[in-house]
């Protein structure tokens, strides 16, 4: 390779074009600041808006890339290359993709239609798809979900919109709901005063509902009451392990007993009595039944006078033959009996 005529080139390309150069490099440091100015001015716009954070990250990435991508075109075309040949390339480009990652594609317009309806906002505690956690963020194709064990869970767009959410995190307030077996020779009264007071001793618990509590189900070894109280949502869990535990420890107290799975077992005393017939049992009597119909049988018959048939059909024929013989010699005998002269 011949150095000297490479960097005769290069020194050539950068003299030839140094303008060119320059417009280059100033058009892609005012293009790098113009869309940090945007995106900082989006920023600020979208904060003093009621739009929610997640939607207001995938709304700001999509500016973005559509900025960066009007930046790419314009210092394609400062470099000399026709635009409209970039164009219609990348649109070729974009159907092919298009055609091989359908699902990606199915993910972001179903992000888009998560975003615009506004079915979630950040920190919504929600159930899709057999999998629970908060929302942490929503971006062109999946949602991030962060479980109470700090697991995190990603999910595609269209899963969540084909899908039955349950959104926990929707509603400022939500109820708490519980069921308590207790015995059956408890107190119904004395339970749910224990129940309800022991909701009423935690301050995250609204008054306004009141707490709940009433007599629901009569099952095998136990009766069940159901209670529920209402408290914010941020505080669910906590509202819940409190009255688990404080219930407990309250039925204990007051002696009232939680049963377990039971089976209950007596002997009995009673004779068992087992009425029979003393009669012997009759004696067997053959059921008259008609001849099986026996094909083979009937074939071998068939067989048998077809055969016969023919052998008498040979003897006919044969006694005809001997019939005609014998007839023919006593003719030829008398023909020369008298052909003979006196």
């Amino acid at each position: 390779m011949d150095w000297a005529a490479f960097w005769s080139k290069v020194k050539n390309f950068f003299t030839g074009n140094v303008w060119n150069i320059v417009k280059f490099f100033a058009i892609l440091l005012i293009g790098i600041v113009l869309i940090k100015i945007l995106m900082t001015a989006l920023r600020k716009i979208f904060s003093k808006t009621k739009m929610e954070a997640v939607a207001q990250n995938f709304l700001l990435a999509v500016v973005k890339f559509f900025l960066w991508l009007v930046l790419v075109l314009v210092l394609l075309s400062v470099v000399g290359v026709q635009i409209s040949g970039v164009i219609t390339a990348l649109s070729a480009a974009i159907l092919a993709i298009g055609m091989a990652l359908q699902s990606n594609i199915s993910n972001v317009a179903n992000g888009i239609v998560i975003v615009a309806n506004k079915m979630f906002k950040k920190g919504d505690y929600i159930i899709v798809d057999g999998q629970e956690g908060s929302i942490v963020e929503i971006n062109f194709l999946f949602t991030t979900l962060y479980t109470p064990d700090n697991k995190k869970i990603t999910i595609p767009n269209s899963t969540i919109v084909n899908s039955s959410v349950v959104n926990a995190g929707a509603n400022p307030k939500r109820r708490v709901n519980f069921t308590f077996p207790v015995a059956y020779e408890s107190d119904v009264e004395l339970v749910k005063k224990t129940v309800t007071d022991v909701m009423r001793s935690n301050g995250k618990v609204y008054l306004d509902p009141e707490p709940f509590c009433k007599l629901k189900t009569f099952n095998s070894s136990s009766i069940d009451f159901f209670a529920n109280c209402w408290c914010d949502s941020a505080d669910y869990w906590d509202v819940y392990y409190y009255v688990m535990e404080h219930v407990y420890n309250e039925f204990k107290r007051n002696g009232i007993s939680v049963p377990y799975e039971q089976v209950e077992v007596r002997e009995r005393k009673d004779r068992v009595e087992m009425p029979f017939d003393p009669a012997p049992l009759p004696e067997r009597v053959e059921k008259e039944r008609p001849a099986e119909h026996d094909a083979l049988s009937d074939l071998k018959k068939y067989y048998d006078e077809a055969v016969s048939k023919m052998e008498e059909a040979h003897k006919k024929r044969k006694a005809e033959k001997k019939e005609k013989k014998a007839a023919s010699s006593a003719d030829s005998a008398r023909d020369k009996r008298d052909s003979d002269p006196a």
